[in-house]
């Protein structure tokens, strides 16, 4: 099996560090290198790509932008110097992060990865259930996974929240709103402006507050309607 890989970067340094790793695997054929995502548009509408190596900062349309825009993407591997970007990649469907400089088994573990989900493509069945996930950035420079399936509530802590989980707590910065914002609205629901709940890890409603872990929180006046609505149709469903 061979992938088609092309690398979307204006450092000229970077490009030649990725096309030296490239040259390393022999799963991966480079296809180009561009300098802009204008270019490297034009080439994606024309030619079958498996891996594209894209960065974040770029001229006339950055990475992220760029990404915004594909209906049909190849797998995208985000190649930057700064990690906060890394959540707005994986909800662009990314499917890694790298920061700059980019190490060779950090390298090496990313190709890996998609190597393994195109074989398991190639059998008509995925070689590992990738389970809905996020990073968020924790101790302000380490990325965490966290699947959505854990996350029992994120309570607000004003500039901060705290993504609670059964095994462990979260602090990140970020508003409670934006996160929110960015959850599958089916499962996480806002039940009061310091709270935002997962609907089915709701154990007990009374009143005007519910049980999660153990733990009651209050319902806020002007969210009880809409969610115990959504909460007991969980519940008896």
């Amino acid at each position: 099996m061979i992938l088609k890989v092309i690398v979307v970067d204006d450092e000229p340094l970077a490009v030649n560090v990725l096309k030296n790793y490239i040259e390393r695997v022999k799963e991966l054929k480079l296809e180009g290198t561009f300098s802009n995502a204008l270019d490297a548009s034009t080439f994606l509408r024309d030619n079958q790509v498996d891996i594209m190596f894209l960065d974040i900062n770029m001229p006339f349309l950055d990475g992220l932008e760029f990404l915004s825009t594909l209906h049909k993407k190849p797998f995208v591997i985000m190649t930057t110097a700064h990690e906060e970007h890394a959540l707005k990649s994986f909800e662009l469907e990314a499917i890694d992060y790298l920061v700059k400089p980019i190490s060779l088994p950090r390298f090496f573990k990313s190709v890996d990865r998609v190597i393994g989900l195109k074989k398991g493509f190639g059998n008509g069945s995925l070689e590992k259930d990738e389970k809905p996930s996020i990073f968020v950035k924790v101790d302000k420079k380490k990325l965490q996974k966290i699947y959505l399936e854990e996350i029992m509530v994120i309570e607000s802590l004003k500039d901060y929240i705290r993504i609670i989980t059964p095994t462990a707590k979260y602090i990140i910065h970020s508003t409670l709103s934006s996160f929110t914002d960015e959850l599958p609205g089916d499962n996480f629901i806002r039940i009061h402006r310091s709270f935002t709940i997962a609907v089915d890890k709701v154990n007990v409603v009374e009143g005007n507050s519910v049980e999660i872990g153990g733990i009651r929180y209050t319902i806020g006046r002007s969210y009880l309607a809409n969610a115990k609505s959504r909460i007991l149709n969980n519940l008896t469903n």
